[in-house]
């Protein structure tokens, strides 16, 4: 691939990174309207539950689709290297390896924090 497409690549992945927070993001507004307003304090356990199920599911399929996105990232930036006489946003691309592996970090950490967060305010008294 020449450096433009990689470029457009990168630019799609980072796309693609934003997009897989739209669903969690919806689901942690309303579990957290809903908790603010103790619904769940009054809610079966089946509701809670189902609350917990959707809100892991979520997360965990946007987690993996921007791990993913993370690593194909990584193998960009390699190709990338390799393409001499590059452009200075293609220098900047290349050089972003340690900001990619502290975002997977990051996207593991956060999510685990969230979902014990939100473990707490479904099922806390």
């Amino acid at each position: 691939m020449d450096e433009k497409s990689l470029i457009q690549q990168w630019n799609k992945m980072r796309v693609q990174i934003i997009q897989a927070q739209v669903a969690p993001a919806l689901v942690l507004i309303a579990i957290t309207v809903l908790s603010s307003l103790h619904i769940f304090h009054e809610a079966p356990n089946s509701a809670k539950y189902l609350a917990l199920g959707v809100a892991a599911a979520t997360g965990i399929l946007a987690t993996i689709s921007q791990y993913a996105a993370v690593r194909e990232g990584e193998a960009l930036i390699v190709d990338l290297r390799k393409i001499t006489g590059r452009s200075a946003i293609a220098d900047k691309i290349a050089d972003s390896r340690g900001l990619l592996s502290l975002s997977a970090i990051a996207i593991v950490g956060l999510d685990i924090a969230i979902f014990a967060l939100v473990v707490w305010a479904v099922l806390g008294k």
